[in-house]
């Protein structure tokens, strides 16, 4: 009988160490995880602050469109005329 008990121990000690490895592999994964997550959206915010700053400046710096002149050549607004 106290062999029997004692083999159990060994196993449940044996099972609850792997246990405990398997809990410290999970938590180092789920610290990578959040590392990589957070890059991203560090990486997202960018992108869309970029992507908003070029809608701006995109609003602000669009031409006009071509007019046509008297010989039918669009003329650009700033006054320039194509040759």
């Amino acid at each position: 009988m106290k062999e029997k008990l004692e083999r159990r121990l060994e196993s449940l000690k044996a099972e609850y160490e792997a246990g405990k490895k398997m809990l410290a592999d999970l938590e180092a994964k789920e610290d990578s995880l959040r590392e990589t997550l957070l890059r991203i959206s560090g990486a997202i915010q960018v992108l869309e602050e970029m992507l908003g700053n070029i809608e701006k400046n995109d609003r602000y710096n669009e031409p006009e469109p071509l007019e046509p002149t008297e010989e039918g050549e669009p003329e650009e607004v700033w006054g320039k005329t194509n040759a």
